[in-house]
């Protein structure tokens, strides 16, 4: 790779940026359904003399500091299509969003990457088209990215060639309770288990949930939630890597959580919640703490910001 220090005359110095964390599937609604949450990475991108990167907090010490880095790759992506040359980069990121639980840290160094060459290259308007199907490819399923780049909650649909996305509305005080094992679950492991093939009644129940949560986030009729969030298509194979998800589940839900589910691949087991965030984060815990499950508790909430560019001061 041929590395120049600048890509033209109106490349910006410096570009800062924040890209949330994500939940994905909500339960039934595998590779569809993403929900941007209230927790966050940063990104500080510039041209350099030499590439660089340096990562503090999550990830810190065990990410690659060089080329091979998530975000650095993603940025390099975005030159390449653009058809411009791939600039020598001094990257730092500031990491909130734990690795390999299901909360979308790669979906955030990825969008993350393309959305700060975009911006720092000088390109008039963002074309979010474009860095989104970038990050879809990059990801290789698109749910954890169109919420991390659009925020809210998004459905997204492949048709053939083309990818569609339409944000759900969901109410402002709706929050989200989750317990985020020590131990990472590996997006390939947990996909590699699932079966290639469902059955119709599978199908079915799972079409009829998404359809229901739908309903319950845009109308407010939450209640529907510890049905709506109930799955058949990734839940019960991927309990053969965490036998404790169900006894979570139930914890969560007897102490007064309105639906509950693995958050994308897992392991984190996120609540829905809209109340007794603290006692329900307790009985979660303590849950974990009988089964043998080492982990933290966390509540955030979802929000409908996506990744943003941090102004100037």
């Amino acid at each position: 790779m041929v590395y120049s220090p600048w890509v033209c005359c109106s490349m910006k110095d410096l570009i800062k940026l924040s890209i949330p964390a994500t939940t994905a599937n909500l339960g039934p609604g595998f590779d569809c359904l993403g929900m941007a949450l209230d927790i966050w990475n940063q990104i500080e991108l510039r041209p350099s003399e030499r590439p660089a990167l340096r990562v503090k907090g999550e990830g810190a010490g065990s990410l690659s500091t060089g080329r091979y880095n998530l975000v650095y790759k993603a940025a390099e992506r975005y030159f390449r299509e653009a058809g411009l040359p791939v600039p020598s980069l001094s990257i730092t990121c500031r990491n909130q969003i734990p690795l390999a639980r299901g909360l979308g840290s790669s979906s955030s160094a990825i969008v993350g990457g393309l959305l700060a060459a975009s911006a720092v290259a000088g390109a008039k308007g963002l074309d979010l088209d474009l860095i989104w199907r970038l990050a879809v490819e990059m990801e290789g399923h698109p749910d954890n990215v169109t919420a991390a780049l659009f925020g809210g909650c998004q459905i997204v649909v492949r048709d053939q060639e083309t990818l569609l996305h339409a944000q759900v509305p969901f109410p402002e005080d709706l929050r989200a309770v989750m317990f985020i094992p020590d131990t990472p679950m590996p997006t390939e492991k947990a996909r590699g288990i699932l079966s290639p093939q469902v059955s119709r009644e599978d199908a079915v129940y799972n079409a009829g949930r998404v359809a229901l949560l739908i309903n319950a986030l845009a109308t407010g009729r939450l209640e529907y939630l510890r049905v709506a969030t109930q799955d058949r298509l990734h839940q019960p194979a991927r309990q053969a890597l965490m036998p404790a998800m169900r006894l979570l589940f139930r914890s969560a839900l007897e102490a007064g959580a309105l639906g509950v589910f693995l958050s994308g691949a897992g392991p984190t087991v996120l609540a829905l919640t809209q109340g007794r965030e603290l006692t329900i984060a307790y009985e979660m815990a303590d849950m974990a703490d009988k089964a043998l499950l080492p982990g933290q508790v966390r509540i955030t909430r979802p929000i409908m910001q996506g990744a943003h560019i941090i102004p100037e001061d």
